[in-house]
């Protein structure tokens, strides 16, 4: 059993930086003296069924002449290529990235670039089921009420007096509406990384319609039957700059600032 790694790294981390609450792209976070983007990398490179990673970065040429500049140093020390993402969509990015997986490569696995915090149990309890089924994905049960919301609405503000006689004009608040509440029982979340025999994927891959939200979501309509193994609650994905911060106090890192002088990123 050969495994490539896939790891798409080519998005914009829109909702990280949105309200201005966070001044980098999360794969540049520190996490530990190391960007995060090479945390994730190291959870695969040295184990000894991965016989190659592959990144992909940003599809614009100008961002991924500065992705590479910050990152194909280190990543190539870890064994790890470069090549560049979709230009818009997840699947195209890593079909760009399948490209660059060795023929030699029995399995793929698909891990997202912001999940620094997969155990090595998980890691292992994936691969092993790799070994007897063709595609394999980590889930957590949900146990959270999940409701399926609609359009997003203004409503008028509450009328404040004060601004009213000072002539402030007050925004509209926008709410969602909920449409459902499912029914949780059977419902899970899936994780990364997911991993498939190689055969699998890239016939998933050479489909017409390749808008899913994973790649196991393309693999079934493949007719190939999915096997979910136990996820874990640890291996978040970082989202929003509060998701940095819980990452760092599971993997037992420091912020930057935290740290002696000659120890920081």
């Amino acid at each position: 059993m050969k495994i490539g790694v896939i790891i798409p790294a080519a998005g914009a981390a829109t909702r990280y930086l949105e309200g201005g609450h966070a001044a980098r792209h999360k794969l540049d976070e520190d996490l530990g003296g190391r960007p995060l983007l090479q945390r994730t990398v190291e959870l695969f490179n040295t184990h000894p069924l991965v016989s190659a990673v592959v990144v992909a970065g940003p599809y614009e040429p100008e961002a991924f002449d500065a992705f590479r500049l910050k990152h194909a140093d280190r990543l190539s020390m870890l064994g790890a290529r470069l090549c560049r993402g979709g230009q818009t969509h997840r699947w195209e990015t890593v079909r760009a990235a399948l490209a660059e997986v060795p023929a030699e490569a029995t399995h793929i696995a698909v891990h997202d670039a912001a999940r620094p915090c997969a155990s090595a149990g998980l890691i292992e309890r994936v691969f092993d089921a790799a070994l007897t089924h063709d595609a394999v994905v980590p889930c957590l049960d949900v146990s959270d009420t999940i409701k399926r919301v609609g359009e997003t609405r203004e409503t008028a503000p509450e009328i404040d007096p004060i601004a009213e006689v000072l002539g402030v004009t007050q925004a509209p608040r926008r709410v969602r509406l909920v449409e459902q509440t499912l029914a949780r029982a059977g419902l899970v979340a899936a994780q990364t990384p997911q991993v498939f025999r190689a055969e699998v994927l890239r016939r998933a891959y050479a489909q017409a319609d390749l808008s899913s939200t994973d790649d196991a979501g393309l693999v079934e309509r493949l007719g190939v039957q999915v096997v979910v193994v136990e996820g874990e609650a640890r291996n978040i994905k970082v989202t929003r700059p509060d998701d940095l911060t819980i990452a760092r106090a599971i993997l037992g890192f420091r912020p930057p600032s935290e740290r002696e002088v000659h120890k920081r990123f």
